[in-house]
């Protein structure tokens, strides 16, 4: 498996968290693509199609051009890995896509959109010149040279979302708090966060929460699930069961028992 990542230097670094690619087919056919708070562009270097598939994994799909966008979704949808044998993406940081999209990710919240149908004509003679590329290092230029380019085009963002995101991580922080800290009204403060980040806090904080339990499970053998749950500011067990589920499509025991080689970050294999 080539799986490689880079973390972009600035001007792409207030925005971008990373781009990666991936080229392989792993033994497993289908994955599914949790929630991460977040957008990505993705671009298939294989074939000209992306097939997106529902929460259950199965048909019916949605069929896509060859370079597309994941909006910020709040729940899981499936891929088939035989159709994303070469790929090259990136991953924006919550908040970061707008000045890179020309879009308010929340127009894209729980969608997948064409990139044609955002950056126009560009959007194919990026794709042409990845898929011409001499080898990775080469398609993470062509790809960061394209993404300085349209930071040039006047954007404006809120300054209230960054603290928003920073405050967001911290247990017990409220929607209303934060809303005050920022001097915003607590409809207000919704509108703009969810304009920018692509959900709204409250599911921006689960999302997050999530992730947290998520990953401090997978630090131990036999995690003590009421230990994580109280770690990571869950009222009780049978919440954090039920975020679980929700984002991922599994109890919390289920989706540590699957396999985790060869799967790329937010991704589980089916």
């Amino acid at each position: 498996m080539l799986y490689l990542v880079r973390t972009p230097a600035p001007p792409l670094s207030p925005f971008v968290a990373n781009l990666w690619c991936f080229s392989d087919v792993p033994p497993h056919a289908r994955e599914r693509i949790v929630p991460s708070g977040t957008l990505e562009l993705v671009i298939n270097l294989h074939e000209d199609e992306f097939r997106i598939y529902g929460a259950l994994d199965a048909a019916p799909y949605r069929r896509f051009s060859g370079a597309i966008v994941s909006g910020a979704y709040g729940s899981f949808f499936g891929i088939d890995t035989r159709e994303h044998a070469s790929v090259i993406a990136v991953h924006f940081k919550p908040g970061g896509a707008l000045p890179l999209l020309g879009v308010p990710p929340g127009a894209l919240a729980d969608r997948h959109v064409d990139l044609e149908a955002l950056w126009g004509p560009a959007a194919r003679e990026l794709r042409e010149r990845l898929c011409a590329a001499a080898g990775a290092e080469d398609r993470f230029r062509i790809l960061e040279e394209e993404l300085i380019s349209r930071l040039s085009r006047p954007f404006k963002r809120h300054g209230a979302v960054p603290v928003a995101l920073e405050l967001l991580g911290r247990n017990g922080t409220s929607v209303s708090e934060i809303a005050a800290d920022v001097g915003l009204s607590h409809r207000r403060f919704i509108e703009v966060f969810a304009a920018e980040v692509g959900m709204t806090p409250k599911l921006f904080a689960r999302v997050r929460r999530f992730r947290r339990a998520w990953s401090l499970a997978q630090r131990v053998e036999s995690p003590d699930w009421s230990l994580v749950a109280n770690e990571c500011g869950y009222f009780d067990q049978s919440h954090l069961i039920r975020d679980f589920a929700a984002f991922s499509g599994f109890s919390p025991s289920e989706l540590l028992r699957r396999p985790s080689a060869r799967v790329k970050d937010h991704h589980v294999a089916v």
